[in-house]
């Protein structure tokens, strides 16, 4: 995080050391929010229904089986004293596997999905960055930040990334 804040320091510094070395030339400069191009623009959304669509079920189902675990465990809590050792440690080890499974599929099922969404959001990133060198190139930017510390609504551009995407452009 400090790293960050110092790299976006030495940045802007070089940007204003930039400007004052070159009063005659107007530096034009913008800013895009990316997180708010992943939560708001279209392709994104539709990136994210799809995921949903994909993974729903499976998700319903580890959520379905967690549930049947867990009565089987508070069955098994309530019923523990009036048992025979040996139901008792068939039960525990029953449990236990039932478990085991549930941990392995819920792995399974994290690691689908993180791959997945990290392939649908290598597109999405792929087309919001495509749409901003065209803006940089149409517009005539200097420059065209995406991780910033603080910026002003003047050099704030992307709503014309969401704008653009939304389009289809």
């Amino acid at each position: 995080m400090k790293l960050n804040s110092l790299k976006s320091f030495f940045i802007a510094s070089g940007l204003a050391i930039a400007a004052l070395a070159a009063p005659a030339q107007e530096l034009k400069i913008g800013y895009v929010n990316s997180d708010r191009v992943l939560r708001e623009a279209a392709p994104a959304k539709t990136a994210q229904s799809k995921l949903e669509a994909e993974f729903g079920k499976r998700e319903k189902e580890l959520a379905e089986m967690g549930s049947r675990l867990k009565a089987s465990s508070d069955k098994l809590e309530k019923d523990g004293p009036t048992l025979s050792e040996s139901e008792r440690t068939r039960r525990q080890r029953e449990l236990v596997e039932q478990d085991r499974e549930f941990q392995r599929r819920r792995r399974e099922f994290q690691e689908d999905l993180n791959q997945r969404k990290n392939e649908e959001l290598a597109a999405v990133i792929e087309r919001a960055n495509k749409v901003i060198r065209q803006i940089f190139e149409q517009e005539k930017y200097d420059l065209i930040l995406q991780d910033v510390v603080f910026a002003g609504p003047r050099v704030d551009i992307t709503k014309k990334v969401i704008d653009a995407l939304n389009s289809g452009k």
